[in-house]
């Protein structure tokens, strides 16, 4: 995918709690689908830029529901960025990792008879992990962000994002862990290869 699916639309100011950031909105050509960009300070090609690539969670981000960590991380980022002066957050609307908002109800609910996210995405006829990165080449891009030290506890994105040709460090970003979400978290561990002191969390927490 090349930058013309991704289209840049139009930017503003964000003032937030941590910091006035810009925030800037970009089309996907092929879908319709409106993505995000906030950014920070003085973005260029001569150091790694912190950044979080975040995926839409209506339940987590807007319900602060506390099956998951989403919205911990993605208040976690702001903060991190903030605190450094300098960064970029994508907001990609692919809820539920790609399922969309009323499937990922749908798997909540088979999880409550006993799924994990895992079997309960297998179950609705969709494959663990649907999400795509390919919209970031274009909006990285666009503001000439070659390197990246990239919050994620996920090495999958790691390697989507390096295979899109940038250069990318992982930074730990490990918040969100509560009794309603540990088994959860400890199923992306196990099953999704996510990085996580799972363990050593929850005793911490006894």
């Amino acid at each position: 995918m090349n930058q013309s699916v991704i289209e840049y639309q139009a930017s503003c100011a964000l003032p937030t709690e941590w910091a006035t950031f810009e925030l800037h909105a970009f089309k996907e050509l092929s879908t319709g689908k409106e993505h995000l960009a906030i950014t920070l300070g003085h973005l260029d090609e001569s150091t790694p830029v912190l950044a979080r690539i975040h995926s839409e969670c209506m339940t987590g981000d807007t319900l602060f529901s506390l099956r998951c960590d989403c919205g911990p991380q993605l208040k976690s980022a702001f903060e991190k960025i903030a605190k450094e002066g300098r960064g970029i957050l994508l907001y990609l609307r692919q809820e539920g990792r790609g399922i969309g908002l009323v499937n990922k109800i749908k798997a909540y609910q088979l999880q409550e008879k006993g799924a994990d996210t895992v079997q309960a995405n297998r179950l609705l006829g969709f494959k663990d992990d649907q999400r795509s990165y390919e919209v970031c080449k274009g909006m990285l891009e666009h503001f000439h962000v070659r390197a990246l030290r990239l919050l994620t506890n996920n090495p999958e994105k790691i390697v989507a994002i390096e295979h899109l040709g940038f250069d990318v460090l992982r930074a730990e970003h490990h918040v969100g862990l509560n009794p309603f979400n540990a088994n959860y978290l400890e199923t992306k561990e196990i099953k999704m290869g996510h990085l996580f002191a799972q363990t050593e969390a929850l005793e911490s927490k006894d």
